[in-house]
């Protein structure tokens, strides 16, 4: 690619000292040079109330639709709540997916890390995750997985990384993530051109 990916982060925690936004920081400093990771803020959009639907919807809605349906690639990072995601990260998804017919999640590559404190990382909510990301259209890296457990334990009173094992992990999940990223353009790509193909035969 020309420029570097432009790849939004969500993060599913609010929390100013959040364990999870040390991770997605984390991430961001170790991506490779083929991506440029950002942090999209979240916790200013209004809960999805079709009602809101207005011409025009709510700000906050239209600029995160925008800044998210612009980028080539989401990095999901998210805490456990109750055995799912947060109702913040939730309501991203909802207010992105429509209008109906207009979801800005639709074909684009996306990768999930969950983080907590307990020993399986946020097993649950990153496969419940996965589930609403298999019916949004968007194609999810399988491998590596990431469940972070122990974050509490993985990072200084600055917020940063102080784990060499997890750092190395890391490294290569966002390599992985970009190497994802480029197969998925690849293959829409191709496919484009084979439909134009197959239109200008048609036509002809």
């Amino acid at each position: 690619m020309d420029k570097p990916m432009n790849v939004c982060v969500l993060v599913g925690s609010l929390r100013k000292a959040s364990f999870n936004g040390m991770l997605a920081n984390a991430l961001i400093s170790l991506a490779p040079s083929s991506m440029k990771p950002d942090i999209v803020d979240i916790g200013q959009l209004p809960f999805y109330n079709q009602d809101l639907e207005t011409d025009p919807p709510p700000a906050p809605w239209t600029a995160f639709r925008q800044r998210v349906k612009a980028a080539d690639a989401v990095l999901f990072v998210t805490p456990e709540y109750n055995r799912s995601v947060p109702a913040v990260l939730k309501n991203a998804l909802d207010v992105g997916s429509r209008p109906y017919g207009s979801s800005i999640w639709d074909r684009k590559p996306g990768a999930i890390v969950s983080g907590s404190p307990g020993a399986i990382g946020a097993f649950g909510a990153n496969h419940h995750l996965r589930q609403s990301l298999v019916f949004l259209n968007v194609p999810t890296m399988q491998q590596p997985e990431a469940y972070v457990g122990h974050a509490d334990k993985l990072f200084d009173e600055q917020g940063k990384l102080v784990s060499d094992g997890t750092r190395k992990f890391l490294q290569g999940f966002m390599q992985a993530f970009a190497n994802w990223v480029e197969t998925i353009q690849s293959q829409a790509s191709a496919s484009d051109g084979s439909q134009q193909a197959r239109a200008s035969a048609a036509s002809g």
